[in-house]
């Protein structure tokens, strides 16, 4: 339970109760009342940790795919190259990244005026409902949005792109049909994770205008906040 990728799992269990705690009670009392009353102050405090702890996954899974590409493509210097330090490194650098990008943008919105009706159509304060009911220009804030989208959700989606496809070929090289069963079965796990949780956030986050919210963009939103963090344990949890 010390070896890295096990620390990662706890960062990344540690920050799914976070994200559940932020999203289920809105989520819970709108389904319950039909309405939601939210004040400002309480809407740009969940916006603020909804976009930390969304940033911070982000980097989280690419540090992971990035720790398996490392434990299969050179296993002997895996006890160097994924030391405690280094560990402690990018789980670190996942956190205080997402709380970057999270201060930059919930700035940004929060500065914006609202002339009403301040009425969100979501089942949380998310960046797009928000900016289709601003009345003053929000080409800058869009622009920051679409920025900070291509920096952590594709930047971080090429690094595990390009991690599991150096695995890939690494694994198909190896002559044993059950080493290489061995190696895809190690990232099964994780893969069946980020195939999940990046299909439905790039679709939404990762385009440079506001979005319409629509029905499919709240299910797709279901996704990622509610069905992902709750598929996580049992994943992992048979893998292990």
């Amino acid at each position: 339970l010390h070896e890295p990728m096990y620390n990662f799992l706890g960062n990344l269990s540690c920050l799914e109760m976070c994200y559940m705690s932020v999203i289920m009670p809105s989520l819970l009392m709108g389904l319950w009342t039909g309405h939601c009353h939210v004040p400002f102050t309480a809407c740009m405090t969940q916006l603020f940790f909804f976009i930390f702890l969304i940033c911070t996954e982000c980097t989280l899974l690419a540090s992971m795919a990035y720790d398996r590409y490392v434990a299969i493509c050179h296993p002997l210097h895996y006890p160097l190259l994924m030391r405690p330090q280094v560990c402690l490194s990018l789980a670190m650098s996942s956190w205080l990244g997402g709380l970057l990008v999270s201060v930059v943008k919930t700035s940004c919105i929060a500065s914006l005026f609202y002339c009403g009706p301040n009425v969100i159509n979501h089942f949380y304060c998310d960046v797009s409902p928000l900016l289709n009911l601003s009345c003053t220009h929000v080409a800058l804030t869009e622009l920051v949005d679409f920025i900070s989208a291509i920096f952590i959700l594709w930047g971080s989606l090429l690094v595990t792109i390009a991690s599991y496809m150096a695995i890939s070929r690494a694994v198909l090289c190896m002559p044993s049909a059950t080493a290489r069963c061995k190696g895809f079965s190690t990232c099964a796990s994780h893969l069946v994770v980020v195939g999940i949780f990046y299909s439905a956030t790039i679709f939404i986050y990762a385009r440079p205008s506001r979005i319409e919210a629509m029905d499919l963009n709240k299910v797709l939103s279901v996704i990622y906040t509610v069905v992902t963090p709750m598929c996580n344990p049992i994943i992992y949890s048979m893998k292990t």
